[in-house]
């Protein structure tokens, strides 16, 4: 595992997240957004990070709305934004300040959302994120200037980049019957391209349904895998019934409790049942709910698995509110 834990530290104790009820344009979505740029310029330069601007029509059309919405309130975006970067906000329909560094960038006025990330002399460290407003677009631009710069690449960037291409392409799914689904889950999620995984039954075998994406990895590599460790390809209609324990592993841990996406969750549960720590898998504010479940105890937090991120992300900050 590869994580520059002080750096994630310093910069969320720098730009600490604020809780989902944040009140602000939904075309800003959840980030907390700085709106003072020459500010903003000042504390780059202080502390050496990048500044990730966002132009944006407020209020906007439906894709400006929409970015704001599926974008920029992706949990797992906010905390990279938050953690990497100080955020500045730019509105390209206002005047004043506004309107003074759209001039500056020479970026249009009343435009659909612009990303650029630029160094504290405000030179860009990647082109300019416009056009392509999904969540891969604006991800792979951040990895591929944390690239650029040299620094250590969050796991679970990696595991978010990996779900999002996934989401762009076509996935498939294929089922394997095992002697034991717990220990089929444990090997299958663990491999990279496996976005998903699903212990159940099927025709009263033990299975496990395997959500992959070919672009990363094929089935003959799957099947590969499979018949190396017993595992035997089940019919494609078999009708598939999740068990009552779904992600064993995971499921008798803390970190039932966080919300997690599929393919950190698939991974989780790998890592639990080979033994490992899992902890490095999750983004600095997962990371600081772990701490916070093991300091309360389990009695103030529902369990979370397979309940998707974004509904069980809300979940858990009501229970936060609530304890």
């Amino acid at each position: 595992m590869r994580v520059c834990v002080w750096t994630i530290i310093f910069c969320f104790a720098l730009y600490p997240m604020k809780s989902a009820d944040l009140q602000q344009p939904i075309e800003l979505g959840k980030v907390k957004w700085n709106r003072n740029y020459e500010e903003s310029i000042k504390k780059a330069a202080k502390f050496n990070i990048p500044i990730l601007i966002l132009f944006q029509e407020v209020p906007g059309c439906s894709t400006c709305s929409n970015y704001g919405r599926h974008v920029l309130s992706h949990p797992l975006i906010v905390d990279l934004i938050q953690t990497q970067f100080i955020p500045v906000a730019i509105y390209n329909n206002k005047g004043g300040d506004d309107a003074k560094v759209l001039k500056r960038y020479n970026e249009p006025s009343w435009n659909n959302p612009v990303v650029r990330i630029v160094t504290h002399d405000e030179k860009d460290l990647v082109p300019r994120v416009n056009g392509n407003y999904t969540p891969i677009a604006l991800v792979q631009a951040i990895k591929a200037v944390l690239l650029k710069q040299k620094k250590v690449i969050p796991e679970y960037l990696y595991l978010l980049e990996d779900e999002l291409v996934s989401e762009s392409m076509q996935t498939e799914e294929t089922t394997y019957s095992m002697y034991c689904f717990w220990s089929g889950e444990k090997l299958f999620g663990r491999l990279n391209g496996v976005v998903k995984t699903r212990a159940g039954w099927a025709n009263g075998k033990e299975v496990v349904k395997v959500t992959y994406c070919p672009d990363l990895i094929s089935k003959k590599q799957l099947d590969k895998v499979a018949q190396q460790n017993s595992c035997s390809p089940e019919r494609a209609n078999s009708k598939f019934r999740d068990d009552r324990e779904p992600k064993y592993y995971l499921t008798h841990s803390l970190y039932r409790y966080l919300p997690l996406s599929e393919n950190q969750a698939s991974k989780i549960n790998s890592f639990l049942g080979s033994g490992e720590s899992p902890f490095e898998l999750l983004s600095p504010t997962q990371q600081k709910w772990y701490i916070m479940i093991q300091k309360k105890g389990e009695k103030h937090f529902k369990d979370l698995v397979q309940v998707d991120l974004v509904t069980a992300w809300q979940k858990f900050e009501e229970s936060i509110r609530r304890s």
